[in-house]
C-alpha cells in the first residue's frame, strides 16, 4: 500500500467547493472518479483543506492510499487524461505512512485579487474582484500589519463553523499592486470559515476610507459585526500547502 501525496490546481467555477456533497458537483468527485479508473480501485482521498464553491487552488495537497503498479512519475500524466480540463494534477510523490494531508500541514498560504480598473478586465472576471473605486494602497498595508500574530479572530468568521478555537497564528498579510491588481496574500497555521473573504472585505473597506486601519479593536471586539463585508469567492486563491 502506497501513500501518496498529489499537488493538484483547479478552477472552482464549476464546482460546488471542494468536498464530496449530495446532488452537487465537486473537485473531490471528479479526483476520486479518475483515481478509481487509474488506480483500478475505490478510493476515498484526505485534502489539506477544504475550499467552498468557487474558489480556486492552485497548490491544493490530497493524500491516497493505494496497491498500483503505476510509476509514480507517470501518475499526474494518467489522471490528467480522465480528469476534466479545469482541474490538473502536477506532482505526485510517495510519502511515509505517517504523512497526513490535513494533519501534517504547518501552514496554508492564500491568495485573494482584486480588480481595480475603471472597467472590468473581461478575462479576468472568474479570478479577481473588480472594485472600480480608488483603493489606498498604503492604508491597506497599514491595517494588514495590524491583524499579523497570533490572535482570536472570531471577527473574522462566518457563522456555521463549528471549531473547537478560534485563536489562528496568521503569520503573513502582505497587500501589494501591479497593474492595477491588488493583491492579498495571506499565511497562517489555519483559517477560520471564510477568514480570508473577510479578511478582504474588510481591507477593501479601509482601502476606500470607509474604516480605520487600526483593526485592533476589530479583533477585540469578538463579533462577525464588528469586521467587513464577505468578499465573493471567485477572487480566492489556494496557493500553497506549507509541511
Amino acid at each position: 500500500m502506497k501513500n501518496i501525496k498529489l499537488i493538484v490546481a483547479y478552477d472552482g467555477t464549476n464546482y460546488h467547493g471542494f468536498q464530496l456533497q449530495q446532488n452537487a458537483v465537486t473537485v473531490q468527485e471528479k479526483l476520486e472518479q479518475a483515481m478509481q479508473t487509474v488506480f483500478r480501485e475505490p478510493v476515498r482521498l484526505t485534502a489539506a483543506g477544504r475550499t467552498d464553491t468557487g474558489v480556486h487552488a492552485l497548490g491544493q495537497v490530497v493524500t491516497v492510499q493505494v496497491k498500483t503498479g503505476v510509476p509514480t512519475d507517470r501518475i499526474p500524466y494518467a489522471l490528467n487524461a480522465t480528469l476534466p480540463r479545469d482541474i490538473v494534477v502536477s506532482s505526485a510523490e510517495v510519502m511515509p505512512d505517517n504523512f497526513h494531508a490535513r494533519f501534517s500541514v504547518k501552514s496554508k498560504v492564500y491568495r485573494y485579487t482584486i480588480d481595480n480598473a475603471p472597467y472590468p478586465r473581461v478575462l479576468q472576471r472568474l479570478y479577481s474582484l473588480h472594485v472600480r473605486y480608488p483603493l489606498d494602497l498604503e492604508l491597506m498595508q497599514q491595517a494588514a500589519m495590524t491583524l499579523v500574530g497570533r490572535h482570536d479572530f472570531t471577527s473574522f468568521m462566518a457563522s456555521g463553523s463549528s471549531v473547537k478555537t478560534t485563536v489562528r497564528h496568521l503569520t503573513r498579510l502582505d497587500v501589494s499592486e501591479q497593474d492595477g491588481f491588488y493583491t492579498i496574500t495571506a499565511e497562517a497555521n489555519g483559517f477560520l470559515y471564510n477568514m480570508v473573504r473577510i479578511i478582504a472585505g474588510t481591507l477593501i473597506e479601509v482601502g476606500r476610507h470607509k474604516r480605520s486601519p487600526e483593526l485592533g479593536s476589530v479583533i477585540c471586539a469578538g463579533s462577525r459585526m464588528a469586521a467587513g463585508w464577505t468578499a465573493p469567492a471567485y477572487g480566492l486563491v489556494m496557493l500553497e500547502v506549507k509541511y
